[in-house]
């Protein structure tokens, strides 16, 4: 097998071969072709090839690409399943790396098409009011930059560490040059010929870097660009501090190995569900992928008067633990992923054992890339600074007693920030303190008691729909989280203008803009033929006192400011006035088109505001305004392709006088079938 660069369009057969050598056999499985690559062309070819035909696509659009990318990745997950194992990795530290990937850019995809703009940029948040009169309003939106996204990824995920940044900057429309670790690149590389394979991608959207170094990589690019990173800490600072990047104050997201912890709360005992559930987690971090996971927990920090018995459940439990070949079904734990990773894994541990203690260390006579699991103790954690400072990246935890919740908090703290903590506890309260000690300092929590164990994902797990990352010496950046994920590509912008003017720019209607008239009712109009602005007014309608009875008798309503001319007197009001829903059904009442048509349902009802009394006599009128419209996936089981469509609902009385407004949600037919249809 030959890893290969794939750039401006072609794969790179020619250059310096390097083997790459299995963890399990020691043997070469496949050869690292190091090719005399032209950066400055890629970067260029990026940028004006891939950057716009990306940015011809709206978000949903790219983000199906991405959907229908998984579903093809996820068709040949097997083959990826056998070649991890030369990475030492086992069938369970596979699944993580292999489905836990491709599972990531599932839900990215997902979140960007239901909270993002179907457009070919992202209309965010609210319309900011800048002006008394209101004809000069404000509004975010972001939209794709016009550069590119460096992928430096790490040696312990081959496959979900490329997955999870390249989806987002795909979805952000941003075109990515991928550079794997040179260690288990094979993997990444087999996962990355299946993607360009699959077709799915527009020519110029990613391209592959098989090499050791980026080399002068990061001298191409410009204020356009980002680079994402995940890896070392001592790695991450040098790159970061590259030169072109702090001149052209180029975004970058430093995702860096920590000394996570994982805290067993005061008020646990060991015969508790909680106490067993601690002993699981910190032995299963320690283990799953041979502990090599940024994630993984590096401090244990326990009750003092705990100590021993913690130490002897992880003792019982790290015991059982299988080494060997991580093909075969009966081992729990297999090779660090090199004799080079192994050699830095022993530098380290040594360095942290001479100030620790060593209370567990088996010898099971193992020799090249293999180990066994380990546990260091250290007695006064608050004193000695290399528990907090030394990262062993391998299966070892150590752990640092607490005499009481401040301390176990100032411990936690030490290591000045990692990518997660976690506590276990059965007391809210010792949650609630805990958490709020230690949120600064950790880029995510995790709190666990026997209520959430069940579902939980666990400790090293980052989910794609939350952030990952962490302040301090876990880099200070922030990736994943759901649809932040994707805006962290893009560029944010304030727009300024009237209202009519933003409209016509976000395609997105802005109350107050001018709107037109539809000749034929909305309802009547399929997909397609509606347009952002065009609004219907409808007739109006005379509230009664018979109205108000009427709709308190159906529903069953009978407040007293709408019965009690006495006691409404006192009210607000200050006489009786009519049922906010019965303004709203009589609105729907006056806008809703009889006869079947193109509108398929109404499903949702937004932002309702009930702004002024409707009183008996008043008159009311309904405005009905197409705000902005969505496209939806047709599946199997839909009879017709449909899309969404916000129509804006104003109610007005007599003195034009806002009475409410809301959004309503529909589901409207489509006249064409896309490429998204799955029929």
């Amino acid at each position: 097998m030959k890893v290969t660069s794939y750039s401006q369009g072609k794969w790179i057969e020619k250059g310096t071969s390097t083997d790459m050598i299995s963890a399990v056999t020691g043997k070469p499985v496949a050869a690292l072709i190091e090719a005399d690559l032209d950066y400055k062309a890629m970067c260029d070819y990026a940028r004006t090839t891939g950057g716009p035909k990306l940015r011809e696509m709206t978000i949903h659009q790219r983000a199906f690409r991405i959907k229908f990318l998984g579903q093809y990745l996820m068709k040949h997950k097997e083959e990826f399943y056998e070649l991890s194992t030369h990475t030492g990795a086992t069938r369970r530290d596979s699944w993580i790396d292999i489905e836990g990937g491709i599972g990531s850019i599932f839900t990215l995809s997902s979140k960007a098409r239901i909270e993002l703009s179907d457009l070919p940029f992202h209309v965010e948040g609210g319309v900011e009011r800048l002006s008394r009169g209101g004809t000069f309003m404000g509004q975010h939106i972001c939209v794709p930059k016009h550069g590119l996204g460096v992928h430096i990824n790490a040696f312990n995920f081959p496959i979900w560490g490329m997955l999870e940044k390249f989806a987002p900057a795909f979805i952000a429309g941003m075109p990515s040059i991928i550079k794997p670790s040179p260690l288990g690149s094979y993997l990444a590389h087999a996962v990355f010929k299946k993607m360009i394979d699959s077709e799915l991608l527009p020519e110029g959207s990613v391209q592959f870097i098989a090499a050791d170094k980026p080399g002068d990589l990061l001298d191409y690019l410009t204020s356009q660009d980002v680079v994402a990173f995940t890896g070392s800490a001592e790695t991450g600072r040098k790159l970061k501090a590259h030169p072109n990047i702090i001149a052209n104050s180029i975004p970058f997201n430093l995702e860096a190995d920590s000394l996570n912890c994982s805290i067993l709360g005061p008020d646990v005992t060991p015969g508790m569900e909680e106490f067993s559930l601690f002993i699981k987690e910190v032995a299963n971090e320690m283990t799953v992928k041979t502990g090599q996971k940024c994630t993984a927990i590096r401090r244990t920090i326990v009750p003092a008067g705990l100590t021993d018995d913690v130490v002897s459940a992880l003792r019982a439990r790290l015991e059982k633990t299988t080494i060997g070949d991580p093909a075969k079904e009966e081992t729990r734990m297999g090779p660090l992923a090199s004799a080079l990773q192994s050699n830095r894994f022993e530098e380290q541990y040594n360095r942290l054992t001479e100030v620790t203690d060593t209370v567990y260390a088996a010898d099971n006579g193992l020799k090249d890339a293999f180990t066994n699991p380990r546990v260091l103790l250290c007695h006064k954690p608050l004193e000695v600074d290399d528990v907090h400072t030394i990262e062993a990246f391998g299966p070892v935890t150590t752990v640092l007693p607490y005499q009481n919740i401040d301390e176990a908090i100032a411990i936690a703290n030490k290591a000045d920030g990692s990518l997660v903590g976690s506590l276990f506890t059965a007391d809210d309260d010792v949650a609630r303190v805990i958490t709020m000690g230690c949120a600064p300092y950790h880029g995510r929590f995790m709190i666990v008691n026997r209520h959430s164990a069940k579902e939980s994902t666990g400790h090293g797990s980052p989910m794609p729909h939350m952030v990952h990352g962490g302040p301090g010496r876990a880099g200070g950046g922030e990736e994943l989280g759901g649809a932040r994920a994707v805006l962290h590509n893009m560029q944010r912008v304030a727009l300024q203008g009237s209202p009519t003017t933003l409209m016509n720019i976000v395609q997105q209607y802005i109350k107050g803009a001018e709107t037109k008239e539809s000749d034929i009712h909305p309802f009547r109009k399929y997909f397609e033929e509606l347009t952002v602005g065009e609004a219907l007014t409808t007739h109006r309608r005379t509230v009664t006192e018979a109205d108000i009875v009427n709709f308190g008798s159906l529903s069953g309503d009978h407040f007293y400011a709408h019965f009690d001319e006495i006691a409404a007197k006192d009210s607000l009001f200050g006489r009786r006035v009519a049922h906010g829903y019965f303004v709203l059904s009589a609105a729907a009442g006056m806008f809703v088109h009889p006869s079947p048509g193109p509108v398929m349902l109404n499903y949702g009802l937004e932002d309702l505001r009930f702004l002024a009394p409707v009183y008996p006599g008043d008159t009311i009128q309904a405005k009905l305004i197409v705000k902005k419209k969505t496209v939806r996936q047709k599946r199997e089981t839909d009879k017709d392709p449909y899309g969404m469509v916000w129509f804006d609902v104003h109610v007005i009385n007599q003195n034009e006088e806002m009475v409410a407004e809301y959004t309503i949600l529909t589901l409207i037919k489509r006249k064409k079938r896309l490429d998204i249809d799955l029929d």
